[in-house]
This record gives C-alpha cells, sequence and structure tokens, in this order.
C-alpha cells in the first residue's frame, strides 16, 4: 500500500484500510514484525508521509483447540457472509471453564469446517451472545469482512433487538425505559450490578400481559451489556422469572423466562435491512400457561 495523505499513524492507518483488523490487532502485528514501512520495521505511533509504502504480512493462525460437534444447528437463513440461528435454551455461546465442549461454536465448526480462523481463535464468527440458558435468534458471521461489519453494527447500537421476557409482579407503567450503569458487583465478582461506575445502560420495555402475578414484557435493550435485562428488571424490583442468579426460582421453569424473539441488522453484502424472529419455544409457551 502506498500512503496517499501525511500525519497518520501507522496503526490507525492499518485498521482503516484493513477494516477486519481491530487496531489493537494492527499494533501486534506491528510489534511483531509483521508490518514493514518502506521495508523497514517500525513502531505503531509513526506517522506516515505521502509516498510511503505499507506492506503487511498476515502471520499463519495458531492452531485452534477447539474441535467440531455435531450438534444439530436450526438455521433460519444463511448466504456466503452470515448463518442466523435459533439458538435453544442450555447451549452455551463458545467453550468457557465448566463447559469446554458442547458449545455453539464447536456446533458452526461441524457445520462449516472450512470457516477460517477469524478475529478470535476460541469464538470464531461470533459477534454478539446470548446467555446458555436463554433461547431466540443469533446471527454468525461466515467470513472476516462480515464479521467486522456486524461488529460495527451492534457497536452503532443500530441492530434491532427484541426479547420477550417474564417477570415476577404486576409490571408498571405498561411501557418505560430503565437506565442505570451496570458493572461487576463488588460483593460477588461473578455477577452484575448496577454500581456507579458501571458501564451505561438502556433498556426500553412494554407490557405485553399480565399472567398470574407476572408480567409479558417484550424488552428492546439500546446497549449490550452483559445480563443487562436480568440485571436492570431485578434492579427495579420485577426480577426475571426463572432467573436463580438475579430472579426467582420457578415451579414452572428450570430456565430464566428470556428469549431473543427478532433481530434485524443489514446484510453486509448488500446494506438490505432484514429482519428475523423466533416464537416462544414450548418450554416458555408452557409456563405461561402453567403461571395463568
Amino acid at each position: 500500500m502506498v500512503v496517499e495523505k501525511p500525519g497518520v499513524r501507522l496503526d490507525r492507518y492499518v485498521a482503516e484500510k484493513y477494516p477486519e483488523l481491530s487496531r489493537t490487532q494492527a499494533q501486534k502485528l506491528i510489534a511483531d514484525g509483521n508490518i514493514t514501512v518502506n521495508d523497514h520495521v517500525a513502531k505503531a505511533g509513526l506517522k506516515l508521509h505521502v509516498g510511503d509504502r505499507v506492506k503487511i504480512t498476515l502471520p499463519p493462525p495458531p492452531p485452534s483447540p477447539l474441535s467440531p460437534e455435531a450438534i444439530p444447528l436450526n438455521i433460519i437463513y444463511e448466504d456466503n457472509d452470515l448463518l442466523v440461528i435459533d439458538k435453544p435454551a442450555g447451549l452455551a455461546i463458545h467453550p468457557a471453564p465448566g463447559h469446554p465442549s458442547h458449545t455453539l461454536v464447536n456446533a458452526i465448526l461441524s457445520y462449516l469446517p472450512n470457516l477460517p480462523d477469524i478475529d478470535d481463535s476460541l469464538r470464531p464468527g461470533i459477534v454478539h451472545r446470548l446467555d446458555k440458558d436463554a433461547s431466540g435468534v443469533m446471527v454468525v458471521a461466515k467470513i472476516s469482512l462480515a464479521q467486522a461489519n456486524l461488529i460495527n453494527q451492534f457497536k452503532a447500537r443500530s441492530v434491532v433487538k427484541a426479547y420477550l421476557v417474564l417477570v415476577k409482579g404486576h409490571l408498571t407503567p405498561d411501557e418505560g425505559v430503565i437506565e442505570a450503569p451496570i458493572g461487576r458487583d463488588p460483593r460477588n465478582r461473578k455477577r452484575m450490578a448496577v454500581v456507579a461506575e458501571g458501564k451505561e445502560a438502556r433498556t426500553n420495555y412494554y407490557v405485553i400481559k399480565y399472567v398470574g402475578n407476572c408480567t409479558l414484557v417484550e424488552v428492546r435493550p439500546e446497549t449490550g451489556r452483559t445480563h443487562q435485562i436480568r440485571v436492570h428488571f431485578s434492579a427495579i424490583g420485577y426480577p426475571v422469572v426463572g432467573d436463580s442468579v438475579y430472579g426467582v426460582k420457578s415451579a414452572y421453569l428450570s430456565r430464566q423466562f428470556l428469549h431473543a424473539c427478532r433481530l434485524g441488522f443489514k446484510l453486509p453484502s448488500s446494506g438490505e435491512y432484514v429482519e428475523f424472529t423466533s416464537d416462544l419455544p414450548p418450554d416458555l409457551e408452557q409456563a405461561l400457561k402453567d403461571i395463568g
């Protein structure tokens, strides 16, 4: 690549030219000597001049510790860039302490054996998450450019995310916004909580109906903090039914009543806005009948 405008830092220039690379990844490539300027190793903060020649050599990806597993996938939509799936409850997104295998990533590697190692060897293709015990619509990238595009859409908060959630109590008013910062719970680092020094978090909700002593709501989070919906509703006194961590256990459910019912975004290839939906799974439908 030949630099066309002066004064740009090397790491920023590389990240701009290759959107699939984050600035941090560009800095690591520079530090490892994989990016040169005029055939010389350079530093990330180097200010470029017009006519400088920037050369990038991408190292081969490290061997992945992941192994494919033939776990059935409910695929709603697929093209050359991505998959949209209906995730069942009980399936973790990626390996972590406590569940080193039998995850969505293992299933994807079985379905797409030639999936390139994009962004993170332990989370190939993953651009957003659902809790292990949550169900519903998810999008997974198949190539680096699509992954970068989708991640940017989530960062820009242009992705439409809607969830069906059952909370304890009769929630009033029938629509509103919960706005409270979320961070690690200082009393239990494995949990999240509303804390003054936390990150901005904003959750919109709309009451659908009252079911027994509970409320079925459609929730549209604007931000994507860890456990945001569960933490926010617990904080205002209407905990998610079936949530043993932040909510209340239920005799009618073995998991939290939280279902990603709708996901809308622009296709990376065309820019066309598309929306995908998922009906309530049988266990949540049955819980509504039993509670009502």
